[in-house]
């Protein structure tokens, strides 16, 4: 296949990953627009100029390298190290992105070997990924799996030669400036404090009995919606918080309190002021709302 000199250059590396990440992208309905705007030096499902065999017998130079997955230094692909295999890649690029959590934080498989395995920049909140060194090159699109659109977005910046602003963990502030909890459809009864009891309602609040961390999480699931059309709350299931460092917590689906209050508070918002909020809140009875909720169930 021949190459095309007006196109920007992308490679696409896996480390230790599901392909949720790489699969999320196909699903862009901008997939189209956007592959006349970019060319693929090496990806492992998309049509692409080499294999990864000939990516590695001679590092070739891109504009953007895509890291998926997990980082782990004795990892191989192709037969190389990863840790000598990013190092070489990274340093003949101009812009790398981790796309979703475990190459942003370390993510799912962080759990189960955390002495070794971390995002190519963070480790959970710690910056010491292997790319601490060209950290300025880094944007980091945490979610397990990203939001396509997010990607579609960082490389139409890039392709327009706009500055990204972005957050301290390198997050673009224009995707994770919001918490997942702006734009969700339930926050009357989250103020009002009226819970769903179990998955899949379409009223209640999911955070007080089902563990919803969308007070907590940055990332604008709730205003770029999946497929166009939905998100994990929109569709009665919680928010596990999957753009943060911290994810996975355990316990995913419950939430963890004290007396009865909630041991983690809604960013932004101090302990006191929340706790005289609440407790004025919960002694009205909003029979509007508690309706709904019972005809759902029902």
């Amino acid at each position: 296949m021949p190459s095309n000199p007006t196109k920007l250059k992308i490679i696409w590396l896996q480390g230790i990953t599901c392909n949720g990440n790489t699969h999320s992208f196909l699903n862009d309905p901008l997939l189209g627009t956007l592959l006349d705007e970019v060319e693929f030096i090496h990806h492992p499902i998309l049509p692409a100029q080499k294999t990864l065999k000939e990516v590695v017998k001679k590092i070739p130079k891109s504009d953007i390298l895509i890291f998926e997955g997990a980082y782990s230094a004795s990892f191989e692909r192709a037969g190389v190290p990863m840790e000598t295999l990013l190092l070489a890649l990274a340093s003949k690029t101009k812009h790398i992105i981790a796309m979703g959590s475990c190459a942003s934080f370390g993510g799912i498989f962080k759990e189960g070997a955390p002495e070794h395995i971390s995002g190519i920049l963070f480790d959970k909140e710690q910056e010491s990924g292997p790319l601490r060194s060209m950290r300025e090159k880094v944007i980091t699109l945490s979610g397990c799996p990203a939001h396509p659109k997010w990607l579609s977005f960082v490389i139409d910046m890039i392709v327009s030669g706009k500055t990204i602003a972005v957050d301290e963990y390198r997050r673009p502030k224009a995707l994770y400036s919001y918490l997942v909890h702006n734009g969700c459809l339930r926050n009357e009864y989250f103020e009002w404090k009226v819970d769903s009891d179990h998955f899949g309602t379409k009223e209640g609040c999911l955070f007080y009995a089902q563990g919803c961390q969308g007070p907590m999480t940055h990332g604008s699931c709730n205003k770029i919606l999946w497929n166009e059309v939905s998100s994990k709350t929109r569709a009665g299931t919680p928010c596990v918080g999957c753009t943060e460092p911290t994810f996975p917590k355990s316990n995913l689906f419950s939430t963890k309190t004290y007396m009865s209050i909630p041991s983690e508070m809604p960013l932004g918002i101090p302990k006191r002021s929340y706790l005289a909020l609440a407790g004025a809140a919960k002694s009205f009875h909003i029979k509007r709302l508690e309706e709904r909720l019972i005809d759902d169930n029902a």
